[in-house]
């Protein structure tokens, strides 16, 4: 965990007059570091700063031991997952991973054999297949997956990977990335959910505003977090069973309905998220289909640990 994998030297980066990031000094060790921020905070700027797709305005941002802008040789040892999708949604799966790591050099056996691998460890060679237009949200977060780990590279930098997932695939794709990191590769995650985070690992970057907040180990924040209710929304195929039953929980401060989700404040998000994942998994109540925390409840969290 020693080995810097990555290192910010003062780096700025601006669009006209917009700052997206800010002054930011900050070295990355080997193994599995969560970026933890709401949305707008700079996450995605960060990313793509280490990915080699933008210029710092000012500093300099070093990768696997190198200079990353304007460096192809280094972009085969890096593996990106972006937030946004960008398919060509009349291919299927196994088509569009396969055409991406032939521009690795692979020949076409290596390019399917190698995407038909990468499609196993994320589960999805049933829908290999399939056309990515006929995807679901947590399919296609899964496809960007297994591009961004097809050509087996030593860094994979994750762009909230967990959203729209239901929460079995959430904990599996957890249970997955930390089995990356086991593997020897370093692995970036982005999310706005201070407990998907935790469950992957105990080293974090906040950030918000373009600014490092804090860094180090999550524990030492927890104390503070947990002083402050968490907002969860659930989307469930039997709501208002699953609602009375959450009416039990001690630590379920209030809940409403907003639409078709349920909307539960909690002072213990740790033993909530841990339950529903249980409760999914038991299919107790029909088949719970997303669990969400929104961005003004962490913009919330973060005002409040900046004060």
């Amino acid at each position: 965990m020693s080995a810097a994998i990555i290192t910010a030297d003062h780096v700025s980066k601006w669009y006209g007059q917009v700052i997206g990031l800010n002054d930011v000094s900050v070295t990355i060790p080997a193994g599995i570091t969560g970026l933890l921020g709401p949305n707008g905070a700079g996450k995605s700027t960060f990313m793509k700063l280490i990915t080699g797709q933008l210029k710092p305005s000012k500093g300099a941002m070093t990768v696997l031991g190198g200079s990353i802008w304007n460096n192809p040789a280094a972009y085969t040892r890096i593996g990106f997952c972006p937030e946004q999708d960008a398919f060509y949604e009349r291919m299927t799966g196994l088509e569009w991973v396969s055409a991406l790591v032939r521009l690795n050099g692979y020949s076409s056996t290596e390019a399917r054999h190698a995407a038909l691998g990468a499609l196993e460890a994320v589960d999805l060679v049933p829908a290999a297949d399939k056309k990515i237009g006929a995807y679901s949200k947590g399919m296609r977060q899964r496809v960007k997956l297994a591009q961004a780990l097809v050509h087996d590279p030593d860094l994979l930098i994750l762009d909230e990977p967990l959203t729209g997932m239901d929460p079995l695939m959430r904990r599996r794709t957890i249970r997955i990335i930390r089995e990356w990191a086991r593997d020897g590769r370093s692995v970036l995650v982005s999310s706005h959910i201070l407990h998907e985070v935790e469950a992957m690992t105990s080293n974090v970057l906040l950030i918000n505003n373009g600014r490092i907040l804090a860094e180090g180990d999550v524990h030492d924040i927890r104390g503070l977090i947990d002083h402050h209710p968490h907002t969860v929304h659930i989307r469930a195929e039997r709501p208002r069973e699953l609602a009375r039953e959450c009416l039990s929980y001690a630590y379920v401060r209030s809940l409403r309905f907003e639409g078709d989700a349920l909307v539960v404040e909690t002072d213990a998000p740790d033993t909530f998220y841990t339950q529903v994942t249980n409760l999914a998994a038991a299919e107790t109540f029909g088949r719970i289909e997303e669990v969400t925390s929104p961005d003004d409840n962490l913009a919330a969290v973060f005002g409040y640990l900046v004060k």
